[in-house]
């Protein structure tokens, strides 16, 4: 993110904030006033009323979505949605779903499963690099009676209990990654609703028992279908990597700002050494994280080389910081921070369900292994 668009990312950052904020704790932001604002065109070309943006615009956003624990579909829409259908072959059914996703008309999910990520395969085969770990998709495309049928199950798929559309990465009968676009509710595919420890979130496990699609459905990637469905697993990984980032500079911003007014033995906590010491650790784990973040927001942004390698090391350092740094927030706060009234709870479960999406640090970490072990 360059300082050419500081001002612009100033902007962005500020009227999210504000927009956000506005949306009760307990619901999401109205979905047509988030369209409105533009924010799930950022990526998309002006041909689908997008704004012809980059990643880096959709990342200031998610650092928002983050700081406010907002809830909603915006990640799984914006980063994963939309990317998956900019990586297609063009057709009139995918332009209209792009053009229907931009306008807020329609709510597709990606049937990512949570608990994979990028260089997972069944079978179990490893690579040293990065850009080609094996990477795989656990439906399947199948030639049956009356045409193509879809089997298969993914769990933990974010956003797909509220999905109006499911897009679908499978293998086709030829054994290539294609995505198969069905309609929420057709007959076979059931989306079951997943309880977890973040309130705030919606997950699913979304699964296809002989599910009739029509050949219009099948969408082809653009090149390698194995790169792109790679490419997504990445792009969902930063998305964490930077909802974990804007919640770990709510927890330094509400800690500091509480060591300055609670008071204890007649002056405020913030004045004694330990607390001022335990701050000033937060900050910097939080600034180093940051300084990653951006990283991986300009990799993503510019499809560098080496964006699957940098968008690990991002996932891991950040969302495994966000965990200590909401838990280091709620000791610091004292009794309060243990109370339901504080709203810590609410980060430290955030923190710790993007710890585990789309691969836990330790995950991230042997991925980098491997590739720097190669070098």
């Amino acid at each position: 993110m360059s300082d050419e668009f500081a001002e612009i990312h100033d902007d962005l950052r500020a009227v999210a904030r504000d927009l956000l904020g506005e949306a009760d704790s307990e619901s999401a932001a109205d979905w047509s006033l988030i369209a409105r604002s533009g924010w799930l065109g950022l990526e998309a070309p002006d041909e689908f009323d997008g704004a012809g943006a980059t990643f880096a615009e959709v990342a200031v956003v998610l650092r928002e979505v983050g700081r406010a624990v907002a809830r909603g579909a915006y990640p799984s829409v914006a980063v994963l949605a939309v990317g998956a259908l900019a990586l297609l072959e063009r057709n009139p059914q995918r332009d209209e779903l792009f053009r229907g996703t931009v306008a807020g008309a329609v709510v597709p999910v990606l049937a990512l499963a949570g608990e994979q990520r990028a260089g997972t395969a069944s079978s179990g085969a490893v690579s040293a690099r990065a850009d080609r770990a094996p990477v795989e998709s656990p439906f399947r495309l199948v030639t049956g009676t009356g045409g193509l049928r879809l089997h298969g199950c993914a769990d933990f798929v974010l956003d797909a209990p509220g999905a109006d559309r499911l897009l679908v990465p499978a293998r086709d009968p030829g054994g290539e990654i294609v995505l198969a676009a069905v309609e929420s509710g057709a007959p076979g595919a059931v989306v079951t609703t997943r309880p977890v420890v973040d309130a705030t979130r919606s997950l699913g496990r979304v699964t296809a028992d002989d599910v009739a699609v029509a050949p219009v459905a099948v969408w082809r990637f653009r090149g390698d279908g194995e790169r792109a469905l790679r490419r997504l697993y990445d792009r969902a990984a930063v998305a964490m990597a930077c909802d974990s980032l804007g919640l770990s500079e709510a927890m330094l911003e509400a800690t500091v700002g509480y060591a300055g007014v609670r008071e204890q033995f007649g002056r405020p906590i913030g004045s004694f050494q330990a607390v001022k010491h335990a701050c000033a650790d937060i900050l910097v784990q939080v600034t180093v994280a940051r300084q990653v973040v951006a990283a991986a927001v300009r990799a993503e942004a510019t499809s560098a080389p080496d964006a699957g390698d940098v968008a690990s090391m991002a996932k891991a350092l950040s969302t495994e910081t966000a965990v200590r740094v909401a838990g280091k927030a709620m000791q610091l706060h004292g009794g309060m921070g243990y109370t339901w009234e504080s709203g810590i709870h609410a980060y430290l479960k955030r923190a710790t369900l993007d710890r585990s999406l789309f691969g836990t640090p330790a995950e991230h970490r042997k991925r980098l292994a491997r590739r720097y072990a190669s070098a």
